[in-house]
């Protein structure tokens, strides 16, 4: 018996862990959905901006107008719709020197890309 007794003292089996209340339970768990929330409405405002500002496809399309101006293959003015966006390209002088004008505004957020090129650079 004495040996069980010292073996009880040194696992101490009477020892219990603390259960939380369900108080605690519950604010833990509105903090964390708060959290998750929170940093849902970043990633999603994050994205969205992204996606709102991306103009790589219509400045691949005002690249490849300017390569058509360069060779000869597009007749001014020109004006079209791509995607989004009313494109423009006009020919105008400045000083005595002949500039075109690639120009492109979105419909629906009216960002304005403007590039403008001297005719002699062709």
């Amino acid at each position: 018996m004495a040996i069980l007794k010292s073996e009880n003292k040194l696992l101490n089996r009477d020892y219990r862990v603390k259960g939380s209340t369900l108080m605690e339970t519950l604010v833990a768990t509105v903090l964390i959905v708060l959290i998750f929330m929170l940093a849902s409405m970043i990633l999603n405002n994050l994205f969205s901006n992204t996606i709102k500002n991306n103009t790589q496809a219509i400045d691949n399309h005002l690249n490849e107008l300017q390569y058509l101006q360069q060779h000869k293959q597009l007749l001014l003015p020109y004006a079209d719709t791509y995607k989004n966006w009313d494109v423009t390209v006009e020919r105008y002088k400045e000083d005595n020197k002949t500039l075109i004008e690639f120009e492109a505004i979105n419909i629906k957020t009216n960002k304005v890309l403007t590039i403008i090129k001297r005719e002699a650079e062709y």
